[in-house]
């Protein structure tokens, strides 16, 4: 048997185990959401977590997600290869990042950073690393250009156009290419800006400052909490300032976990980024969030969640958990919320400003969470009411198949909102229900 097959194996048979066990225990717990959420109890997991993955089908002929009431959804590109990220050129052209992230050989029945993308690695193969680019010649909604843009890159996701300069976040660093407007291909080698470690959590986005004379990059931990030593994570678990004038990069804010998406809100000029926590200790325990992010602030990773809540499973520094900053607004347990932009009032019908999440999904907790794009209204800079769904539909009633997994969220060119699905392998595209 295959080394996908052994684990694929062993996960099923762990995962039911696990599964089963808890739903002796009595009810599903109620999500931890909102900005004061109910955090149950941390029940430590060891080494293997409830393990679920359904099965990537990818969407059948015709199906798509299910738009919420008022809103309709259509494919704006398809047949693309693992999309992650997606950018909107100031032409309207819009960039999508493909690349697929390439485990070590597994070490243990779980290495945190491999179950949730193991099954979809075998079947895919080799990373595209590529950016696609896609246009919109007669304005239907539907993307009739795709060229290749950008390849032979190394696991790039976070895109950001500057002046004439267009950067990348591959997986070990920042890379700035030339750009001529309009163009549909670039071919010049790209100038390497700064390093960054690769291994464990893969994804660098990128966000330009509202001045453009910087760049915000997200880097994720190498691990779950720091088994394999914090040395390991030095650097990690951040997000990262960077100067481009100089190429000077420091650490803006540290202590969370996973940092992917990242987006202004225009009125306070403050940053917000989505967060995924860490594995192992129950279904909604800790919960992934939404937050605010402070110059030299601590979020308490690995130390710490939600506060001070203390991880036993970590060595302490006390030190550190007495100034982590609490984060300002949870998104349910595992929903590997990863996507995020703001919407101005009256992007979709009826949703006030907020924020539109993409949420990737759970593997690792007995009732699946995630697999929706979800907006957060927000009001005088701050989340202010509960989230409501854009797009659900991903995940099969059964919980055995994904039909697709949102990633990344854009405003597109018409103003329409844009999703990145990787499973799916498709943009989609989001608008009111009467337009055409």
């Amino acid at each position: 048997m295959s080394l996908s097959g052994s684990f694929a194996r062993i996960v099923a048979v762990v995962g039911a185990t696990a599964i089963g066990w808890r739903r002796l225990q009595g009810r599903a717990l109620e999500p931890a959401v909102g900005t004061t959420p109910t955090i149950p109890l941390a029940k430590p997991q060891g080494r293997i977590p409830t393990l679920k993955m359904p099965t990537a089908r990818g969407w059948a002929q015709g199906q798509t997600p299910v738009a919420s009431p008022g809103l309709k959804v259509n494919a704006f590109a398809t047949g693309l290869k693992h999309p992650r990220w997606i950018h909107v050129l100031p032409n309207g052209d819009v960039t999508v990042a493909e690349a697929l992230f390439l485990p070590e050989p597994i070490r243990t029945v779980f290495d945190y950073a491999m179950v949730s993308t193991m099954e979809r690695a075998a079947a895919v193969g080799v990373s595209p690393n590529r950016i696609t680019l896609l246009r919109d010649t007669d304005g239907n909604g539907v993307a009739e250009t795709r060229e290749v843009f950008l390849e032979g890159l190394n696991q790039p996701f976070g895109m950001a156009l500057l002046g004439n300069t267009f950067y990348v976040g591959n997986t070990d660093g920042v890379v700035a290419f030339p750009y001529m407007a309009g163009a549909t291909r670039i071919t010049a080698p790209g100038r390497k800006v700064t390093d960054f470690k690769p291994g464990g959590h893969w994804t660098r986005s990128l966000l330009p400052s509202p001045d453009g004379r910087k760049l915000f990059v997200g880097v994720g931990s190498f691990s779950n909490i720091g088994e394999s030593g914090m040395a390991l994570e030095e650097g990690r678990a951040a997000i990262y300032e960077l100067d481009l004038a100089s190429n000077r990069s420091r650490i803006f804010a540290a202590g969370l976990r996973n940092p992917v998406g990242m987006a202004w809100e225009p009125h306070t000029g403050v940053l917000w980024t989505v967060v995924n926590e860490r594995d192992g200790l129950g279904d909604e325990t800790p919960p992934d969030y939404l937050t605010s992010v402070r110059d030299g602030g601590f979020y308490g990773w690995p130390y710490c969640y939600w506060g001070q809540i203390v991880d036993d499973r970590v060595p302490q520094d006390p030190a550190a958990v007495a100034r982590a900053i609490k984060p300002d607004y949870a998104l349910g347990g595992h929903t590997a919320s990863l996507g995020l932009c703001w919407l101005p009032a009256g992007t979709l019908p009826g949703f006030p400003e907020g924020m539109a999440v993409g949420q990737h999904g759970s593997w690792n907790r007995s009732t699946l969470s995630g697999y929706k794009v979800v907006f957060v209204p927000f009001a005088n800079g701050r989340p202010a009411e509960s989230p409501r769904n854009i797009l659900t539909g991903f995940l099969a009633p059964n919980e055995r198949v994904s039909y697709g997994r949102p990633v990344g969220v854009a405003i597109g060119p018409d103003g329409a909102l844009l999703v990145a699905d990787d499973v799916g392998d498709v943009i989609w595209r989001v608008t009111a229900e009467r337009q055409g």
